[in-house]
Parts: C-alpha cells; structure tokens; sequence
C-alpha cells in the first residue's frame, strides 16, 4: 500500500511524513507520497478533526516526548530498521548532513557519536524513526496525539512531527545548531553539573559563590547558572568548568544529595553558547514554518506554541535559555482531580524523560511506555 493511502487510518497520522508535501522545500524529501500526505495535513488542521479531538476522552489520548543530547547509544537505530521508511529517513539525513549517519549511529564509536556536532543529528532522526515504529506498531497512539514536547534538540523533532516544518529542513536547523554549539563549547573550558538538592537547597545562591570562586581564580566575567529544570529539587547547572567543581567539591554545603558532572563539552542553555545563537536565528528564517497540527511546548516558555513566528522567536533563545522541563510537564500534565491522563510515549533514545516523568508525576507516569530504538520490537512491547 502506498504510503499516502496507509496514512488515511486518521488525519493526524499523517506527522509520520515530515511534510514531505511542501514544494518550498530545497532540501532532499525522505520519500515519495507528497501529495497524499499534503491533503491529510490540510484536513487535520481542519475543523472535524478538531471536533474529533475536543469529544476524545483523555483516556484515549496520547502525549509524544522527545529526548535530547545524552540520550544517544551506539546501536540505536537497530531496532528501527525493519520498519516502513525508516531507511529512507537515514539515506535522506545523509544527503543533508554529508556523512553515513546510520552507520555511525550503529557502530560508532561512542567517542564520535558524543561530540555534540554528530549526536544532535543522530537523536533528532532516531527519534522521528523511532515514530514511524510507533505508528507501524500502535497506530492509534499517532492518531490521538493531542500534544508533544522534546528535551533541547528534541523540540525540533517535536515540530517536525507535529507537522511545524519539514523533515529535511528541521534536520539541516539541528546540523548548522550542533556546528555552532560544538564551536561555542571549544571556545572556553565548561560544561554540565546534574543536581539533586533538597527542600532548603538554594540553588541560585549557590551559582554566585562558585562566581565569586571563579573570580578569585582570574577568570572574567564567570558563568554557572541552572540551565535545565528537571523535577523538584533537581536541576542542572552549567557554566565554567572550574565553578561546576567547586559546587561539586562544596556539595554538602549547598545541601546537594548528589552532583555529578555530565559527560558534555559545554554550558549548554546558557549565555556561553551566545556565539551559536546567530547562525541557528539566521537558518530558521530560510525554514518554511506551520502551525502545528498539536500542541508543542516550548522549552523557553513552558507552554505550548501560539504560532509559528512564536516558533522562529524562541527556538533561536533556546540555545542560551534554560530547558523549562518541569514547567513544560505540570502543563501537559495538569488537570482536575480524578480526570484520567494520556497514554504517554517517549520516542528515541534511552528513557530519561520518562524517569523525570516519574518524579514530576507519578499518577501520569503510570500511563507512559518507551519506543525503543536498540533492539527490535513486537506489538506486545508496546501496552
């Protein structure tokens, strides 16, 4: 069956084609059914689609997460490949990055699918496969999607899946935002520090006094500030790499449970990636943006997207903005007492998302399931 013609099990199925109906487009298409998939895009944004969502009970819904950086492995991708079309996603992703993704993906080695210019590519395309499994398995999951999220480079392949911009022009965004960042991170000695705090913990006094640290030390104009919220009391601080390790050395004072520097060569989401901000605002005013056909929260705000120049705005302050993560989860998640929650799906890499999940809310956890992308997968994996 054409591709096209099996998307018509629901308008909003038609995410899994990355738009590939945009002519605007001057970057290489995945596949073939452009057309088809053009026509189910229009009806989804239309309004009996709307009337279809507004009378589906929560139950029945379905909410996608998308992983960032850290999340990649090598061997991802083979439990993808016996899926539709997924080979097509990684032959056109090569045409526009210029190198065998796939094969780097799947055989490595670790150390080069790490640095940041190779692994945001790789985790954007194994998640958005890692759909295509989830629509092969569960179709009805695509169907009833009512909202998406992604964790740094992940928010892209949530607009790209949502139908917000097109698989190849998503893809090329992530490669010129992963050079600019990968030469931010060289630029100066820094990186991540993962905190667990507790109730008393003050995390921003925390980030001055390993400043006035580094000042102490020579070092100008000093960075450590929380560049990702994650769950109550966890958060991740970012900056020069002498100030990470002073609050690591100085943990008990600051009431840290645990501070354990992540395995990254730069303060992302902070003003020490500003270099990187240019070259990523500069590409997204060549990419053709839509509406999403579901809510996509942005890691800026918290809150979903309102339009698409919403979306220009603030996936360019993204790079230098803090990952709003638990904001991001309490409104997806919120609702009246005793209103059921969606099925919950994290598509791609690892499942750090879902433990976040977890501790931000346990009773919409209970609801969430993994796509795997490493080993491959039959029906009953899924729930």
């Amino acid at each position: 069956m054409a591709y096209g013609r099996r998307l018509a099990v629901g308008a909003r199925v038609a995410r899994g084609a990355w738009g590939l109906g945009r002519a605007a487009s001057s970057f290489p298409a995945p596949g073939p059914g452009g057309a088809d998939v053009a026509e189910l895009l229009r009806e989804a944004a239309g309004d009996e689609a709307r009337a279809r969502a507004a009378r589906r009970p929560p139950d029945r819904c379905s909410v996608l997460l998308f992983p960032g950086q850290g999340s990649q492995a090598v061997g991802m991708g083979r439990g993808l490949l016996e899926f539709p079309r997924v080979r097509e996603l990684y032959e056109a992703a090569s045409r526009v990055l210029g190198y065998d993704l796939l094969e780097l993906s799947l055989r490595g080695p670790q150390e080069d699918l790490d640095r940041t210019v190779h692994c945001q590519p790789a985790v954007f395309v194994a998640s958005l496969a890692a759909v295509e499994k989830l629509h092969h398995l569960r179709p009805e999951v695509i169907e009833n999607c009512v909202a998406a999220a992604g964790f740094s480079v992940g928010e892209f392949a949530a607009l790209v899946f949502a139908g917000a911009m097109e698989f190849s022009e998503g893809l090329y965004a992530v490669k010129v935002r992963a050079e600019a960042m990968q030469e931010a991170s060289e630029a100066a000695p820094s990186g991540m520090l993962s905190v667990i705090g507790q109730p008393q913990t003050k995390f921003a006094s925390a980030c001055l006094e390993a400043r006035e640290h580094c000042r102490s030390l020579g070092i100008e104009d000093p960075v450590c500030e929380v560049s990702s919220f994650l769950f109550p009391d966890c958060r991740v601080i970012s900056g020069h790499l002498e100030a990470l390790r002073f609050l690591r050395n100085n943990a008990s004072r600051y009431h840290f449970r645990r501070a354990r520097l992540l395995p990254v060569s730069g303060a992302f989401h902070t003003r020490l990636m500003e270099p990187a901000v240019a070259p990523l605002t500069q590409v997204l005013k060549t990419v053709e943006l839509k509406q999403p056909l579901v809510a996509v929260y942005s890691n800026v705000s918290g809150h979903r997207y309102a339009h698409p120049a919403h979306i220009r705005q603030l996936l360019g302050r993204q790079v230098v903005s803090p990952v709003k993560w638990e904001q991001t989860m309490h409104a997806i998640y919120q609702r009246k007492k005793g209103t059921a929650f969606p099925s919950t799906f994290e598509v791609g890499p690892g499942a750090q998302l879902g433990a976040i999940l977890r501790s931000c809310n346990l009773p919409a956890w209970k609801a969430y399931s993994h796509v795997d992308v490493m080993e491959p997968g039959a029906p009953e994996a899924l729930p």
